[in-house]
């Protein structure tokens, strides 16, 4: 604890944000930079508790009040290899986990929780401007070849463990570039995709071989990649998108969020000059009041939309920590994003009954006020009466969520088994009812949070590497028994 009066001295200090007309004519990241004394003071807030509860908070097992420490003591060095002894993607997971850990921070229980999310992306990006993140080469290789189906965070996390392990492992892609949603789901201005491009870099130099455009299942069978691979790895993640089957749902002008996303950034990668259905000028309505809608939402700001409204069936949450979600839980509170500071209008207990259209595109909705109450044990939406309301639009963007893997083509090709919601089943050794076929991430879990995905990536790489030899050295942060949904 390198001081013990930091939490004391120094309130809870963030980057500034770039103001809101300069950082809308740009796709780049939104905060300004951040001095290394401030962080250090920051750093130095941390109480090093008896019980870290931060570090249970964090599924991936963080050793947090280890890097805070370093951090405030200079130690920079030694700071990135406690942070890399846990988390192969700092970086990602610094700029776009929502943060358990803060939740779960002691001092956050009466004060401003330390800001860990910020000291970790400042660690790892001191480092490679420092030039100590090199490729991590095995110690001797196994002639034991795994092939890992997806390029997501828990893809790219099980592939970079197994070729450290010795492994010669191929990772597939369906896309054109590696990343998966973290490349085409996530808007550049939350996340700049080179930090992506250099990671990939380390990890070709490492072994691992990227094989993009193959989409297995069509473009080569699950069974031909089977026997030409000792293990099999899907990190195929949860892309079947809930949808909303209401009358005018066939009307030009709605999109799902990740039709309208992965445009986004290709115009980002220079593939497109200019997005195929922008938002300049138009009024845009967002269904949906989560993550991918507020990336919705800072996307149709840059592309200068007319008017904005962000829809939410659930009520507005409190200001601060409700009392059903007490402390170190994550906790029932509003929650004020970069996107939602640049614009629009934010709108709750609000369901939309139909899509109205002319000549065949949307003009606007038809929504109507609800409110939840408790039928016969359980929790339902209900109308209010005399409360509907038209809402015009000429885009909208359905941001709902996700309800399971595309698992067609393996339950059909395989019979792989599928549990009560849709997702892969796996058991304790992440292995599905198919001897050598593994499952990590969101299609084996359901949709989550990226920390989740590496560490469910870790931890699979770790049971792999045992089935192919006997015993590992990985670690292995969390099991699929002990999985809680977040």
């Amino acid at each position: 604890m390198g001081d013990p009066r930091g939490f004391i001295r120094h309130g809870r200090e963030m980057p500034q944000r770039r103001p809101v007309p300069v950082r809308l004519r740009d796709w780049k990241e939104v905060y300004e930079p951040f001095s290394n004394e401030a962080l250090q003071k920051q750093a130095s807030r941390c109480m090093d508790c008896g019980i870290p509860f931060c570090n249970n908070g964090c599924p991936l097992g963080n050793l947090i009040p280890d890097w805070n420490d370093l951090v405030y003591k200079n130690n920079w060095r030694e700071a990135i290899d406690a942070l890399h002894a846990t988390n192969n993607f700092p970086e990602f997971t610094g700029r776009l986990c929502p943060a358990p850990c803060e939740a779960a921070c002691v001092l956050g229980i009466h004060e401003d929780p330390v800001t860990i999310k910020q000291v970790e992306v400042e660690i790892v990006e001191r480092a490679w401007n420092e030039g100590w993140i090199k490729p991590v080469l095995a110690h001797k290789r196994t002639g034991k070849s795994v092939a890992v189906i997806g390029s997501g965070p828990a893809g790219l996390a099980a592939a970079q463990q197994l070729s450290r392990s010795g492994h010669d492992v191929t990772v597939f892609e369906k896309s054109d570039r590696i990343g998966g949603l973290l490349r085409y789901g996530i808007p550049e201005f939350k996340m700049e995709k080179q930090y992506i491009d250099r990671r990939i870099k380390q990890m070709e130099a490492e072994g691992t071989k990227f094989v993009t455009n193959v989409n297995v299942g069509t473009d080569i069978s699950y069974q031909e990649i089977q026997s030409d691979y000792d293990a099999v790895i899907l990190a195929i993640g949860s892309t079947n998108w809930r949808d909303l089957p209401i009358p005018g749902r066939d009307l030009n002008g709605i999109y799902q969020a990740m039709e309208f996303l992965e445009p986004a950034n290709r115009v980002q990668e220079g593939d497109y000059e200019d997005h195929p259905f922008s938002a300049l000028g138009k009024d845009v309505i967002i269904i949906g009041g989560g993550d991918t809608g507020a990336d919705c939402l800072g996307t149709v700001h840059r592309h200068g939309a007319a008017s904005v409204k962000q829809f939410e069936i659930m009520p507005k949450p409190p200001e601060g920590r409700d009392q059903s979600t007490p402390w170190p839980t994550w906790p029932l509170m509003m929650r004020t994003s970069s996107a939602h500071e640049e614009g629009g209008e934010r709108i709750y207990s609000i369901n939309t009954t139909q899509f109205l259209g002319e000549n065949g595109a949307v003009t606007g909705l038809e929504t109507i006020q609800v409110k939840r109450e408790n039928i016969d044990g359980r929790l339902e939406f209900v109308e209010i009466p005399d409360t509907t309301e038209i809402h015009k639009a000429n885009l909208v963007c359905l941001a709902m969520g996700f309800v399971g893997p595309d698992s067609s083509s393996l339950v059909t090709e395989l019979q792989v088994e599928l549990d009560t919601r849709g997702n892969i089943a796996r058991d304790a050794n992440w292995m599905t009812n198919i001897d050598g076929l593994f499952v990590a991430g969101d299609a084996g879990r359901g949709q989550s949070l990226i920390v989740w995905a590496i560490a469910e990536g870790r931890s699979c790489a770790s049971a792999v590497d045992s089935w192919l030899q006997g015993v590992s050295q990985l670690p292995s942060p969390v099991t699929p028994s002990l999985q809680q949904l977040r």
